[in-house]
């Protein structure tokens, strides 16, 4: 049961994703250049004002879903390959997750 398939439809099935990604990639450079005019237009009428992170929570936050991703792709490494080069995929996220709340933990 060998199908073959048409060269016409091998060239259509490989630029889809190259027009999706330079689709994506023209969507975010305009978003950005707007972003920039809109901050450009702010400051020349004196009303910017900088936008405040809130340092401890961003950590929390990132660090729990770094934790969780961590924690998920470790076990299914570890599931998969048992120890391999493959678990640092896992261990890397997991690692940072724990020292961004290690940060949220004793920044108080």
């Amino acid at each position: 049961m060998n199908q073959i398939v048409s060269p016409a439809a091998q060239v259509i099935v490989s630029i889809i994703p190259i027009v999706g990604i330079c689709f994506a990639a023209s969507i975010i450079f305009f978003a950005l250049l707007w972003k920039h005019h809109e901050n450009v237009m702010l400051i020349q009428k004196d009303s910017y004002k900088p936008p405040r992170i809130d340092l401890r929570n961003f950590s929390l936050l990132l660090g729990l879903c770094l934790v969780g991703v961590g924690i998920v792709l470790s076990l299914m490494f570890l599931l998969l390959k048992h120890l391999s080069w493959g678990l640092l995929g896992g261990l890397i996220p997991l690692a940072v997750g724990v020292m961004l709340l290690l940060f949220h933990r004793i920044s108080k």
